[in-house]
């Protein structure tokens, strides 16, 4: 049996209760739950934050070259996947840069590769100084969503190598699970969030213009592979079933990070645990004959495309539009393009363009106000009572 109720009544809340306080439509499976309305307003953006991605076509670099008297484990190159597939991709330079009983390890680099490669360096045993610029909250890591997404722009599916999906799978299934032990904890670190996709207004309105963003790019098919049995399954909600103006709408459940308490979290463990954190500019691969340890593991990201030379890191330009918190929202949505994301230091609102290639190339991190206004008058109208006749 399915309880439907009236669009207006749901979109418009009952007092300051939000929507559907008092009325919950159901099915003989399940219940969806009342949904707090998102104040889409201009008014409320905090801040306008862009991240480039550092996109390589082959995936992440993990291989180890000597330079000078040092041996560099290399660890950057996820392209959107930077926090997903962090642990994973430790434990392999961690287990690279333990080869031969070395205990004595550098990491370059304070983002979530860095903080994650560090740890895990640390809880195998050796002695790790994390040298980095900036710390954590000044890095491109902390612009990042926020949510679980291994197969972010991780790679192009026809640039890989046969090795890669089982990689790839390994990184992905072993990030998950250390994830996962961090749910439940002060602050939500990690926690799960309901997340509504939604298509076809019942009210056709124009799209809004988005403004234009040059891509000189080849096309890329983007690697993109399931993880049967690791995460909940979506289902399709039926009309009546939620208080969204469109006719189709799909739920699912994803695991989403609260990137400023885990900056704060990862770095106060690796620091109690006995790891040092010095502040320190590289300009050049040989700059790292200064440093003491033997043995160093490159977690620049987008960073190695400078230190490196290495211009098979390609930028991938994602900006995010911050709108004030609001701690009674614990669901996220997608509509035409943009993605909404709460979390506790704000709500994520991200225009991702029609493709994947949006971005792609670009390496300017000023911010669009023009794209910041486009991205939130196209989530306003799910939540405005309908015109009368």
């Amino acid at each position: 049996m399915t309880l439907a109720l009236p669009r207006r009544t749901l979109l418009l809340g009952l007092g300051a209760a939000g929507l559907a306080s008092r009325a919950i439509a159901q099915t003989d499976r399940f219940v969806v739950p009342p949904l707090a309305p998102l104040r889409m307003e201009m008014g409320r953006i905090t801040k306008v934050t862009v991240c480039l991605r550092p996109f390589r076509a082959a995936g992440p670099r993990l291989d180890v070259e000597k330079v000078g008297s040092k041996r560099v484990v290399h660890n950057y190159g996820h392209g959107g996947s930077g926090w997903s597939l962090s642990w994973g991709s430790a434990q392999i330079a961690t287990a690279k840069a333990l080869e031969g009983g070395t205990k004595r390890v550098a990491v370059i680099g304070c983002g979530a590769i860095g903080l994650t490669t560090a740890l895990t360096l640390l809880r195998a045993g050796a002695k790790v100084t994390i040298y980095a610029a900036d710390r954590t909250p000044y890095t491109r890591s902390v612009r990042a969503t926020g949510t679980w997404s291994p197969d972010s722009r991780i790679a192009d599916h026809d640039r890989i190598d046969a090795g890669f999906p089982a990689l790839w799978d390994s990184m992905a299934r072993s990030s998950y699970a250390t994830w996962q032990t961090l749910l439940g904890r002060p602050g939500d670190p990690v926690a799960w969030s309901d997340r509504y996709g939604l298509a076809d207004p019942i009210i056709e309105t124009p799209p809004i213009a988005f403004p234009d963003r040059p891509v000189n790019a080849p096309e890329i098919r983007f690697f993109e592979q399931r993880l049967p049995g690791l995460a909940p399954r979506g289902h399709d909600l039926q009309p009546g079933q939620h208080p969204f103006p469109v006719s189709r709408a799909r739920l699912s459940t994803s695991m989403q990070f609260n990137v400023a308490e885990l900056a704060h979290l990862l770095t106060t463990d690796f620091l109690l645990e006995g790891g040092r954190i010095e502040t320190r500019t590289f300009n050049t691969p040989a700059d790292l004959q200064r440093l003491r340890q033997p043995v160093i593991v490159n977690c620049t990201g987008y960073g190695a495309r400078a230190l490196w030379k290495d211009e098979s890191v390609v930028p991938v330009r994602g900006q995010i539009n911050w709108l004030a918190p609001q701690p009674e929202v614990h669901y996220g949505l997608y509509y035409r393009d943009v993605n909404v994301l709460p979390r506790p230091d704000g709500i994520v609102v991200q225009y991702s363009g029609t493709s994947d290639m949006w971005g792609y190339g670009c390496e300017d991190e000023t911010p669009d106000m023009a794209e910041a206004e486009a991205a939130i008058r196209t989530i306003a109208p799910l939540f405005e009572a309908p015109k009368a006749l």
